[in-house]
């Protein structure tokens, strides 16, 4: 099976392009508006969780039923540059933390792990930076009788996002007055566009208002702190029709800038809060512009926005992968098609900026809004495979930027190369200590994904020198840190580490199935890398490669890591990460019908009430490789962890909602259901083949 691997890997090249050749033949033409517009929103349920979105993937506005931001508190605007600190503590250094030294196979090594000594600071760097709600725009409406209408007075609410145009209308009716709410995100800017209509919209029933908040200290929440109006400062310069606020927090600063048109009066409220009160009979049109820059540009009009979000949005289903399920007979198709359309714009929302993504995007905060390095994978893999290169590009090119922050930190380790941290916010290079964060490895053979995914679609000197330094600092890493026993001939991976499920051992465990195989896979694909360089292999990765402990199995099935005890009694919860290595993976170390037999096991004993939502897209991919297609939609589609809401967004059992990385993870394994990996033959070999599903597909690439 070892040499099967190998000359597959070498013909990596020709099936990519034999196999994208042979599938766009097969296919055709896809009406693309058709697809995707069948997926349009459509809402009348005024109490759903999930907010509508529309933004570019920098920037976000959510809004409920209204169209605003009215009752909805998760509801929220966010950018990936909008970030907070609080005042340190005094005398403290988040990059002078100490930590503490744990045994690592012999030797101390230190980690960024909580120490009492310093629990302060530790406390802080828990909770800093965090990701910051720049405001609220909602209505304040009034019933004839003066009392403020709360949601249930609302009547015939509708709502419809054209997913073609972005283009959000929203309408309502409050004692029979309709009013109609037309929202908008400027494709280029961290800007919002809206309109509203309604008879006698200058009669007082209808207001607008305007807050911000403070930052939160919650660990998941919208970013907000309504409460604390002493602790922040807004200023505002009112003119006619246009008012510009200077924000301060702490040391964050940033401005933003509100432009109208049909007339109205604003005034303070509170501190924090402003109403606008429309004073045109039938419509008012408004740009609210969100600026971190210490200029204040001018603002497009609604009608620019408009113009240039049809463009956008028009542009970005026209290009990029397709895919129409819509022949098929199996009567889930259109679910499968729909998360598949609704995980595309939602990503184009919260997840093509130039930072990586938090778990929940840009809707509202999860884990502070930190970004997590072992999860950009989910995040940014599915760009690749749907042709949209520039934007895996844009939130990877942190490797490149990053790079020699986290040299250092090897060194000190007593390691080569580069060691990638875990969880980390804004450009802030301090991680998040704890005794999980500083201990997971999983991440480190990222960047070398990355960089092969992309090599494959431009395979030229550029994208060779541009990876270059990420790869071979990368592998440097990967090839110092198993500890070599001599005593059984072999490199062990760990201890101390902690698995991609997090709930090992982190003193004692080693040799993660997971782990191993992409160890393999990220060292191998580092020397063929430096062929591509034309430099000599590396010895000591062909070294490591050649003594590193085999994948651990017991009764003919793999284990989650080596010296784990009663694993399918005790620890068959959280991520079934093992499953990943022969699917999301290519299968580096990996026999066939053990993964088989394992896959089977997984599916009767495994806790799925106790998962996270990319583990459901991971096992569909190892059961098409598996050659079990009908397992695989089934993966995708038949768990109650992994279910969807009218928006496109999804949790899990024990992921916070929403949770991006299902979409991403979704978009990889129905790209490589349909378009194949580097060892699979014939159209859509991870799709059942006794006609139940007809896949229609362009511009897909193969996975690895």
């Amino acid at each position: 099976m070892w040499k099967l691997i190998n000359k597959r890997c070498l013909a990596i090249s020709l099936l990519w392009g034999l196999s994208f050749f042979a599938n766009a033949q097969t296919d055709g033409k896809i009406d693309r508006k058709q697809v995707v517009t069948r997926h349009n929103l459509h809402i009348t349920d005024r109490n759903l969780k999930g907010p509508t979105q529309v933004g570019n993937g920098h920037f976000a506005f959510g809004f409920d039923i209204t169209g605003l931001q009215t009752y909805n508190n998760d509801a929220n605007t966010m950018s990936e540059w909008g970030w907070h600190k609080f005042p340190l503590p005094a005398g403290a250094d988040p990059y002078k933390y100490k930590g503490q030294e744990w045994d690592t196979q012999g030797r101390l090594v230190s980690y960024d792990i909580q120490d009492t000594k310093e629990k302060d600071l530790f406390y802080w760097m828990r909770a800093n930076p965090q990701r910051l709600n720049l405001g609220r725009l909602g209505f304040v409406l009034k019933k004839k009788d003066g009392t403020t209408a709360l949601l249930k007075d609302l009547t015939n609410t509708v709502q419809q996002l054209d997913l073609w145009t972005g283009i959000a209308v929203s309408s309502f009716a409050i004692e029979g007055k309709t009013v109609k709410v037309t929202t908008i995100a400027d494709p280029t800017s961290d800007a919002v566009a809206v309109k509203i209509e309604a008879n006698n919209l200058n009669d007082g029933q209808i207001v607008l208002q305007l807050g911000f908040p403070y930052a939160s200290h919650e660990e998941f929440g919208n970013g907000a702190d309504w409460t604390k109006s002493d602790k922040h400062q807004t200023i505002a310069e009112i003119k006619k029709e246009e008012v510009v606020f200077h924000r301060k927090l702490d040391d964050t600063q940033f401005d933003v800038k509100l432009h109208w048109k049909g007339g109205g009066t604003m005034h303070t409220d509170n501190m924090h809060s402003y109403v606008l009160k429309p004073s045109g009979k039938n419509t008012i049109e408004l740009t609210l512009s969100f600026q971190n820059k210490s200029t204040i540009n001018e603002l497009p009009t609604f009608a620019e926005i408009a113009t240039a979000s049809i463009k956008k949005w028009n542009d970005f289903w026209s290009t990029g992968g397709a895919i129409d399920l819509s022949a098929s007979k199996d009567p889930r198709w259109k679910e499968l098609e729909r998360r598949t359309v609704l995980s595309q714009y939602v990503m184009a929302v919260n997840e093509a900026g130039s930072l990586p993504p938090q778990e929940s995007g840009l809707v509202n905060n999860g884990w502070y809004g930190k970004y997590h390095f072992e999860m950009i994978w989910w995040h940014a893999a599915h760009y690749a495979l749907w042709d949209r290169l520039p934007l895996m590009d844009s939130l990877t090119s942190i490797y490149r930027k990053d790079l020699n922050v986290y040299i250092p930190k090897a060194k000190n380790q007593g390691y080569e190369g580069v060691r990638w941290p875990k969880t980390l916010g804004d450009h802030e290079h301090w991680e998040w200590p704890n005794e999980t964060n500083p201990l997971l490895i999983w991440q480190q053979p990222h960047p070398i994904f990355f960089a092969e995914l992309e090599y494959r679609s431009s395979p030229n000197q550029q994208t060779l020198e541009k990876w270059k330094d990420v790869i071979l600092q990368t592998a440097d890493f990967m090839a110092s840190y198993p500890f070599f026993n001599k005593r059984e001939n072999r490199y062990i991976l760990g201890y101390p580490l902690q698995v991609v499920s997090e709930n090992a051992n982190q003193r004692t465990t080693i040799n993660p199935t997971f782990e191993l195989s992409y160890w393999r896979t990220g060292l191998k694909l580092a020397q063929q890398w430096r062929k591509r360089l034309n430099l000599p292999e590396n010895p000591k990765y062909s070294e490591v490669l050649a003594r590193l402990s085999d994948l651990p199995k017991r009764d003919g099935k793999y284990e989650s890591w080596e010296n784990v005890y009663h694993m399918w009694e005790v620890y068959n919860f959280e991520h079934p990460a093992l499953i990943g290595a022969y699917g999301m993976l290519p299968g580096d170390g990996v026999d066939i019908q053990t993964m088989d037999n394992t896959l089977n096991m997984v599916e009767k004993t495994w806790n799925f009430e106790k998962t996270w939502g990319w583990d459901f897209p991971m096992l569909a991919m190892s059961a098409a490789k598996l050659g079990h297609p009908d397992k695989a939609v089934d993966f995708l589609l038949n768990y109650p962890s992994f279910e969807w809401e009218e928006h496109g967004l999804v949790g899990g059992a024990l992921a916070p909602f929403p949770y991006f990385p299902s979409n991403g993870g979704l978009l990889y394994a129905v790209a490589m259901m349909a378009a194949g990996w580097d060892s699979s033959q014939g159209h859509a070999p991870g799709f059942p083949k006794d006609g139940s599903w007809v896949v229609k597909y362009e511009n897909l690439k193969p996975a690895l």
